[in-house]
Order: structure tokens, then sequence, then C-alpha cells
């Protein structure tokens, strides 16, 4: 088990006094993993692209899916929500996506809600009536219902995993604290494009917007009432 009191943290809370123990209750906690959807896992064309991109690759076979899989098995074990999201645009031209997504570069982002490249991978697919929200936004706040349907079932503490951690999984943890909820990130459920890019926005984010946590601590973090 980490001692993620102490773990990634920034100039900003380089001294700060350690935080209180997280309580979750089962009742009031939602499991919400952002973004892992087959477009993410496809080769790129370009033998050199592949060669750069490999270390993500790796990390997201290796480590982010086989955990976010552990984590999603807890969650329905200990009756705790399971919640999703996807980038995906209701039109097939994407004219309904938000700026950041129309942008030439790595964010353009053009995935029909329909076509298989936009669904969530295989191994981490939904089940029964867990809910998915559909944005054409970083924040899975700003571009859906999410917050309501989390005070509408009574959610208090939302833990968080998914991709990639600088962008989609950091506007959406910035969105929930903002609006009041508990933010826990799971550091090694979740993947940036290299693991600079990752560990840093951890830091960022840590403390202030959430706090960061391993995998293997959170069931001991589970000592509210249900």
């Amino acid at each position: 088990m980490s001692d993620w009191k102490k773990a990634f943290r920034s100039f900003y809370y380089e001294l700060a006094e350690d935080p209180e123990d997280i309580v979750l209750s089962r009742r009031h906690t939602a499991v919400l993993v952002i973004d892992i959807q087959n477009t993410y896992l496809e080769p790129k064309d370009d033998p050199a692209e592949q060669r750069r991109w490999q270390p993500f690759f790796d990390r997201m076979t290796g480590t982010v899916i086989p955990n976010c899989a552990r984590l999603i098995d807890w969650a329905r074990a200990e009756g705790i929500e399971v919640m999703y999201a996807r980038i995906a645009c209701q039109t097939e031209d994407g004219r309904d996506r938000s700026l950041s997504q129309k942008r030439p570069g790595f964010n353009y982002l053009l995935l029909p809600k329909d076509r298989v490249d936009s669904q969530i991978v295989d191994a981490l697919a939904p089940r029964g009536d867990e809910i998915v929200v559909t944005k054409t936004t970083d924040s899975a706040l700003t571009g859906t219902n999410l917050r309501l349907m989390l005070r509408n079932i009574g959610i208090t503490h939302v833990i968080v995993a998914g991709i990639f951690t600088d962008q989609c999984v950091s506007s959406t943890v910035r969105s929930l604290a903002d609006e009041s909820f508990d933010v826990l990130v799971v550091h090694d459920a979740c993947a940036a494009a290299t693991d600079a890019l990752h560990e840093r926005e951890l830091e960022i984010i840590n403390m202030i917007y959430c706090h960061v946590v391993g995998l293997d601590d959170l069931a001991a973090l589970l000592t509210g009432p249900d």
C-alpha cells in the first residue's frame, strides 16, 4: 500500500500537513472511468509514430486496463456505482463538437457515437444499467448531465480513472472539485501520453482538486456507513 498522503506533492503542498483520512461510503461513492475507447489503442500508421507511442500502449495494456478492470470489479462487488464517460459526437461530420475537439492536431477528434472506434474497450464494457455519458468536451461534467445524475443518486465522492491524465481526466477532476464533490484519482489506473506528463499532472491536481491514491489503497478507505 502506498503512502498516498505524502506522494505526488507539488511545490504548493510540499510542506503542507498530511490530509485527513478519507472515508468512503458505498452508497455515496461512484467510480468514473474516462475515455478508455478503442480509438486510443489503434496502432499508428507511421512506424516512427508507433515507436513514439509504444510506451503509452504498453502502459495501457499492461497496467491501466487491467487495473481499471480490477477497480470496476471491486466497485461492483461492493455495490458502488460504476459510471463511464466517452468522447463521441452525435453527428457524422462532428458539427456538434466543442471547439477544442475541432482544432487541428492531437486533440482533433471525430468519433461518431455509433462507430466502433468510439466505443469503450471490450475489457471494460459497461454492464446492465451502468451509466455512460457521451461528451464532446474534455470535462465529463461540462458537456453532459453527469452533475445532475450524481446529485440525484446521492454521490458525494467520485473515484476517477482513465485517460488522458493531463487532459480529460484533469478537466473532469477540476470540474468535479469546483462542484464540491470529493474526488480521488487512481494513479495506477490512469495514463497520459508519457509517464512524465502523467506524473506531473498528478502533482498539479493533488491535494487541491483531488487526492491521488493507488488502487490498493481503496479497500482500506471504505470505512463509512453503507
